[in-house]
């Protein structure tokens, strides 16, 4: 008869927090001597390994951040909370992930990874964490959970069972995403830089002040819903004014990242200027603007898994660039584009009678 063991995780594996140089703009390079750096964004939506990342930081990084090897095992500690995958590259870790490393050769990996993402390892962890005011994982809480093991061949045989289940997972995922492009076949993909000029805003805090010609679009402009917000901060000078329809979209957001992401349209030509941590995407009219706006804001969670950092979250312009846009033909999206645009203003009309008011599901259902 074959027993099981039972132990502490922390005394089986190394767990390791990752860490973020700062700013991690200045770090983020194209060189060839670059190292991968693992965001969330960069996890397989199907399957476990990380094989590929969409950024890389200079080597003189790596002394501030967590590097991770081929074989490793990376738990995602506050985005996607407690998901594992494996690294099947070398690469460096935020702070939103943590390492774990099969240092004593106790595990069978396949096994590991199935393990880590049980339904029980998650109640663990959540049971640990009661009463904390942060909902994220950390190495003593992982590491203080109970895991119930058997000898490496027979992980050996589980962790292949179990495999073969997620292949069947994935083979029918792919089935539903077959019928789901055959449902949108009359859409175009396309790349949000491909649709729109992009420039990041510029500092200004040495000429603002509380009055002047042009208002500054700032990070206290922009609100959840997408509606543009007085900043109260204003300058006289300015060489470059946004224009009408452009959008602006919050680049930075401390705390959970809720108006990360998140965009707004301008009403009139030559009234605002654009501040820093917040990014201009100017219409280059091939896609209509009220269609844009409402599907950017509707998919805020893409550019949640984006963000970098863990007590303020960032996303980069290539993040920002290679956000996928479904494109249905012009004059439809000018439909949508109005449809959706006079919910919004039905909101808005019931919230000036009402303190909260729900935005429709439909929203959300005709993004796909």
């Amino acid at each position: 008869m074959i027993t099981w063991e039972q132990r502490k995780l922390s005394e089986l594996v190394q767990i390791e927090r990752g860490g973020s140089p700062r700013p991690i703009e200045a770090y983020i390079t194209d060189a060839p001597n670059g190292l991968n750096w693992v965001k969330i964004g960069d996890a397989p939506v199907q399957g476990h390994y990380i094989t590929k990342t969409a950024e890389k930081i200079k080597p003189e990084g790596l002394s501030k951040t967590r590097q991770v090897q081929p074989g490793d095992l990376i738990l995602s500690n506050s985005m996607s909370f407690g998901k594992p995958y494996i690294m099947g590259i070398d690469g460096c870790i935020h702070d939103g992930w943590l390492l774990i490393r099969d240092n004593k050769k106790a595990f069978d990996l396949t096994f590991l990874y199935h393990l880590l993402g049980t339904p029980q390892m998650l109640s663990q962890y959540k049971s640990l964490a009661a009463g904390s005011t942060v909902n994220n994982l950390n190495k003593e809480l992982v590491g203080g959970t109970i895991v119930t093991i058997p000898n490496l061949d027979e992980q050996q045989v589980l962790g292949q069972y179990l495999e073969s289940l997620d292949n069947l997972i994935t083979l029918h995922q792919r089935k539903y995403n077959l019928c789901n492009k055959v449902k949108v076949y009359a859409w175009e993909q396309r790349k949000l830089g491909e649709l729109t000029i992009y420039r990041n805003g510029t500092g200004h805090e040495e000429k603002q002040s509380e009055s002047g010609k042009y208002e500054l679009i700032n990070l206290n402009s922009i609100s959840i819903d997408g509606g543009l917000k007085p900043s109260g901060k204003f300058i006289d000078e300015e060489t470059e004014t946004l224009l009408k329809d452009d959008l602006v979209m919050v680049l930075s957001d401390v705390g959970h990242g809720d108006l990360l992401g998140r965009v707004a349209i301008i009403p009139e030509n030559n009234r605002f200027v654009l501040n820093q941590r917040v990014a201009l995407l100017r219409n280059n009219s091939s896609v209509d603007i009220k269609y844009l706006f409402s599907y950017i804001n509707a998919h805020q969670i893409y550019f949640k898994k984006q963000g970098a950092g863990s007590s303020q979250l960032n996303i980069s312009r290539g993040s920002v660039e290679n956000f996928e846009v479904l494109l249905p033909h012009k004059d439809e999206q000018k439909k949508i584009g109005k449809y959706l645009s006079s919910i919004d203003n039905l909101i808005t009309l019931h919230q000036r009678k009402k303190k909260y008011t729900k935005k429709p599901i439909i929203l959300l259902k005709i993004t796909f």
